[in-house]
């Protein structure tokens, strides 16, 4: 199980701010795969993945990362300053 986490529009998008999720996936890439799957809400938040950010375990990462003994990964817009 891996808790997964949504902020901002991603968040708004899907409906939640978190979710457990069982997975078979090996990679971030996988999962959004698996998530994309899911339902049109999902498929909407993961349309344009160059919009989004991800951190595994509270680390930012990229989508080929491996997901091997990973408990939390969490998708977010680039931020910005300002």
């Amino acid at each position: 199980m891996i808790d997964v986490l949504y902020f901002a529009w991603v968040r708004e998008r899907i409906g939640l701010p978190k979710e457990r999720v069982e997975t078979g996936a090996q990679t971030v890439a996988d999962l959004v795969e698996e998530l994309r799957q899911r339902e049109a809400r999902y498929a909407a938040a993961f349309e344009d993945l160059s919009a989004l950010r991800v951190a595994v375990d509270q680390e930012l990462s990229d989508f080929d990362a491996p997901l091997s003994g990973v408990r939390e990964v969490a998708f977010f817009p680039p931020m910005t300053g300002g």
